[in-house]
């Protein structure tokens, strides 16, 4: 049984319709750039942007009045020039098995008049960790046609200070934060004293290699020593093949990284995962076999929908452990998550457990995904929001 909490949003959870500019997704030597331009002195500057840093990332304070180390007319010169917002929830749903989806709302920080746009995120909690699974768009353009999310249509990316806001809004609301109380409501949230978030995923909604700078600019703070303090190998980063930058990812965000493959033969890729049919299954490889780092010790997941009768036959099982020769990899076999309107069922269990045992024999982990959070469509491919995209003549508009 699910639960729907019925959320009382504070004024600092709510996005301001305003034309100052956020704090939150700015490197330090932007936030040192912004700061200079608001009037502080250069000198000044870099000694200050550490300890905002400090305040947002390691403190995940939302009030410029509550850094105490900040000199008071400091502390009002900020407040004036800038904010540092976070998404407004908008429902939150906790599932029986205490997987939480959000529903956050966010306005466009470069169009504060043009109508909100929402975005789900989603909390795994296990027994040795806690997940946390970010979207990266609003809507996807892939159309994927087992996926529900691609049934949306794009309606732009994020920025890096929203991805990094559902981080931050998710460890408020899991007490992640220091001196931070847990909700009381039936969710598994570790209550020992340790992080309820362990890990990030970008497997949420959109591509993230479609919106690359944004990424790479957000996960860059989510793993900074002296900020999140997020380990890059607790970070996977999913592609469905966006070939030209799966190299720049190893080696300039040099984050895990998670391949959504789903079928063995072009043919029904180009079905599945329309993407293939611009980089096809042997560039793909290709590119995977040449991912910066690549070992036994640092693999690549390549994830694996189970599609009853469509890609889960034994020959099937073999042709992927003949594609994946030489790559250090983990598959990761996931029953499909039915969703309204969907044409596809889930492999019986009897038929996911032979493909999993003829992947194994081959040397490769083959976990079958315990499918979480179904019951409040928080599951793998369940994803999606109602922000539909303004036609170019209501942007004008509302752009004035």
């Amino acid at each position: 049984m699910s639960i729907a909490l019925n959320l009382d949003h504070s004024a600092a959870n709510r996005p301001a319709a305003v034309s100052r500019p956020s704090l939150i997704g700015l490197g330090k030597p932007a936030l040192a750039e912004a700061l200079i331009g608001a009037g502080i002195a250069a000198h000044e500057a870099k000694m200050r942007s550490s300890q905002l840093w400090n305040w947002l990332y390691v403190n995940g304070v939302t009030d410029f009045d509550k850094m105490t180390n900040v000199a008071k007319p400091v502390r009002q010169l900020l407040a004036d020039k800038f904010i540092l917002d976070r998404p407004e929830i908008v429902t939150e749903q906790v599932s029986s098995d205490g997987t939480r989806k959000w529903l956050f709302r966010f306005r466009d920080p470069a169009n504060p008049n043009f109508p909100p746009v929402e975005i789900e995120t989603v909390y795994i909690p296990e027994q040795d960790r806690g997940t946390l699974c970010v979207s990266s768009q609003v809507g996807c353009t892939l159309t994927c046609s087992f996926c529900h999310t691609g049934t949306q249509k794009l309606v732009r990316n994020l920025t890096a200070g929203e991805i990094l806001g559902q981080i931050l809004m998710a460890r408020e609301r899991l007490g992640d934060f220091p001196g931070g109380s847990r909700p009381d409501d039936g969710g598994l949230v570790p209550s020992d004293g340790s992080r309820a978030i362990t890990n990030i995923v970008m497997m949420g909604m959109g591509e993230p290699l479609y919106n690359y700078d944004n990424v790479k600019q957000a996960l860059l703070i989510a793993s900074s020593g002296d900020g999140m303090s997020l380990s890059k190998r607790r970070i996977t980063l999913s592609t469905s093949g966006v070939v030209p930058y799966i190299e720049p990812t190893g080696r300039e965000i040099d984050v895990m990284l998670a391949i959504s493959l789903h079928a063995v033969n072009d043919d029904l890729r180009d079905v599945l995962v329309p993407i293939n049919k611009k980089w096809p299954l042997k560039e793909l490889l290709e590119a995977c076999r040449n991912y910066p780092g690549l070992s036994n010790a640092r693999r690549i997941t390549f994830e694996y929908v189970m599609l009853d009768g469509i890609n889960d036959s034994d020959a099937d099982a073999r042709e992927l452990v003949r594609l994946l020769a030489n790559i250090p990899a983990k598959i990761n076999l996931i029953p499909f998550n039915p969703w309204p309107g969907s044409n596809y069922g889930t492999s019986p269990s009897s038929r996911i457990e032979r493909f999993a045992d003829i992947v194994n024999k081959a040397g490769y982990a083959s976990p079958v995904r315990t499918p979480r959070g179904r019951d409040i469509f928080a599951a793998c491919g369940q994803l999606k929001s109602e922000s539909e995209r303004l036609s170019k003549k209501d942007r004008e508009a509302l752009a004035g």
